[in-house]
């Protein structure tokens, strides 16, 4: 059951009224960049989605590099986005200042709005299997148990989790401050922290259904998966109890981004090693907690982003991977061998090609129907 505490939640600006208007727009400029490997045999044939960090467009690009399509949506600010199996593009914002217009966006192949939610959405969403949307928001609370850096001033940003339905109706949330007793309990964080941001949680997902979720309710269909980097730990919400039945990464995990439970119930991790100086991609085991694989590369350095990235385990066992800070988008073989590689070559005015995450490989057959 989730605990009272006397705390005040606010989203400021959340009832502004929308005015396109106020939208400005820095075109992308191209440099260089493109496809530098590519050894077909060995590769998961198929389209490529991304966009540049908080730029304007996104791209899906074949094998080639050549980019096939395009969406420039309104906002001159966007994260990430995902394709649906319609063909829709459902993505969401970046700016966390751009109050008239932050949000969860759906549009259709021609670029067309058809859905939007206007919510402090953060880091993450998803399309859940019975057609509600997942969104994962940050907002400011006054909860002295979780934050005791000015004595009398003890706001701290939070995450939290809502459910809404295609009419907009919020159906299921949970907010992460009211539940840091299971935190502690199952991982040893000890509160209050001094970050003013004490989860920054990057990652919502809804858990599939697994023979591990099967034999262990820990990790049934339909609990949400969630990351907080500033703790170095991931977990599980129990989704009708709203409790945090699982966690795991305090001593391991170095400022992780973008857990993703694969078919056979393992979780994938992009271990960004923020202090370590070198990242690596993690294999978990969650039950027995063992770390079953792991892709580091030689020399570790050479592979590194201290924040953003993320990686998606692929149909023929292959890991896609995005180095977000270099902008680059690599895929490797089990045994570590890198078969293609993309770098960014879209830059914006500030020069930065970095890709929050790039947003995953789409079977051949999926994509060629749309175009």
């Amino acid at each position: 059951m989730e605990r009272e505490s006397p705390i005040v939640r606010f989203f400021p600006g959340f009832l502004e009224s929308y005015n396109p208007g106020k939208v400005t727009r820095s075109p992308d400029l191209k440099g260089e960049g493109g496809v530098t490997t590519h050894k077909p045999e060995k590769c998961y044939n198929g389209y490529t989605l991304f966009c540049r960090n908080r730029g304007d467009h996104f791209y899906l690009i074949d094998m080639n590099g050549t980019v096939v399509h395009t969406w420039q949506p309104a906002n001159s600010s966007i994260h990430f986005g995902e394709l649906l199996e319609d063909g829709h593009l459902f993505y969401s914002t970046a700016d966390r200042t751009m109050e008239e217009r932050r949000g969860v966006y759906e549009l259709d192949w021609d670029g067309n709005e058809v859905w939007y939610y206007h919510c402090p959405v953060d880091h993450d969403h998803t399309r859940l299997k019975n057609g509600n949307s997942m969104i994962l928001c940050r907002e400011e609370v006054f909860n002295p148990r979780i934050y005791y850096l000015f004595p009398d001033y003890r706001s701290a940003y939070s995450p939290y989790i809502i459910e809404v339905t295609p009419e907009r109706e919020v159906v299921w949330e949970w907010h992460g401050d009211q539940h840091i007793d299971e935190l502690k309990k199952l991982v040893g964080v000890k509160f209050p922290l001094p970050w003013m941001d004490w989860a920054h949680a990057n990652t919502v997902e809804e858990l599939p259904d697994t023979p591990l979720g099967r034999k262990n309710a820990r990790f049934r269909a339909g609990n949400v998966l969630f990351s907080y980097r500033t703790i170095d730990t991931i977990g599980i919400i129990e989704k009708k109890d709203k409790e945090i039945v699982w966690a795991w990464g305090t001593g391991v995990l170095d400022k992780q981004h973008m857990p993703t439970m694969l078919p056979n119930g393992n979780i994938l991790i992009f271990d960004n090693g923020t202090n370590r100086k070198y990242s690596r991609i993690l294999e978990l085991n969650p039950e027995t907690e063992e770390i079953v694989w792991n892709y580091t590369a030689y020399p570790p350095e050479s592979f590194f982003s201290s924040a953003i990235s993320g990686q998606q385990r692929l149909p023929n066992g292959n890991t896609l991977i995005c180095e977000g800070g270099k902008g680059r988008i690599f895929e490797v073989t089990l045994e570590g061998q890198i078969v293609w590689e993309y770098m960014n070559p879209y830059h914006g005015p500030d020069g930065s090609r970095s890709i929050y995450r790039h947003s995953g490989r789409y079977q051949s057959e999926f994509i060629e129907q749309f175009l």
